[in-house]
């Protein structure tokens, strides 16, 4: 093709890359436009929730899209004997717990976790830490949220090894939890307040780790890439006239 003193004589190599890292380079860039448009929602959606006056789980047993993100107050007795311990929890570059206690709320026969927070794990791994409770019956405060998040699921929750109590997760699994203790399972837990009593460490922030603003910055980056593709392909596939006369 020729435009001027240029011409444009793409070689098939040059124009098959560009065919197949072109559309990657779009596809990923939008998806992470998608991915900002998400956690803005999410933001938003929890920003919402933590306004709005709380809600007592004990009058009612609520499934989570109900009280996502929202304060709950919730009444009842710990279940010291049915704990959890959520493995490989990092917390300042040192590996930890999160202890999960099963709340059996007064008046419903079922149960929800509350996360009471992290404590370290024992330089013996084959040991567990102490996370004796006798609290007896009483009012817990906190966020309602779905926990920390299982990533790449492998196995049970549980490993077959780990049958006392209290039991080492993997990760957490409420359908797998529920057929193991001897009453229904709510399917989120309770972020304990850090006011609240009969708690470990706890520096839960309810944001994640990569913002709207990230997601953007991402998505500049591969568009850019995108662009520089087109101009190299460009750029070296254009010669002036006169050069090619002399290269042949």
């Amino acid at each position: 093709m020729r435009i001027g003193v240029y011409r444009f004589r793409p070689g098939f190599w040059p124009t098959l890359a560009v065919l197949l890292l072109l559309p990657l380079l779009l596809g990923l860039g939008f998806w992470q436009l998608d991915r900002a448009g998400q956690k803005r929602a999410w933001l938003e959606q929890l920003q919402a929730g933590l306004e709005q006056e709380p809600i007592e789980l004990d009058a009612a047993a609520t499934d989570y899209q109900a009280v996502a993100f929202r304060r709950v107050i919730a009444r009842g007795s710990y279940d010291p004997d049915h704990q959890l311990l959520l493995d490989n929890q990092v917390r300042d570059r040192q590996v930890g717990y999160l202890v999960l206690t099963p709340l059996r709320l007064d008046g419903t026969g079922v149960a929800v976790l509350v996360d009471r927070g992290w404590v370290p794990a024992p330089l013996d791994r084959t040991q567990l830490p102490a996370i004796d409770l006798d609290a007896g019956a009483l009012t817990v405060r906190g966020i309602a949220d779905q926990g920390p998040s299982a990533g790449l699921r492998l196995g049970e929750a549980a490993a077959e090894a780990d049958r006392r109590w209290p039991l080492r997760l993997q990760y957490l699994d409420f359908a797998q939890l529920e057929q193991r203790l001897p009453y229904p399972l709510l399917p989120y837990v309770i972020r304990l307040d850090a006011d609240q009593p009969h708690g470990y460490r706890r520096d839960w922030q309810p944001t994640p780790e990569m913002g709207p603003a990230t997601h953007l910055g991402y998505a500049v980056q591969w568009f850019g890439l995108a662009i520089a593709l087109v101009v190299i392909y460009l750029v070296v596939n254009t010669r002036r006239m006169e050069n090619l006369s002399r290269d042949r």
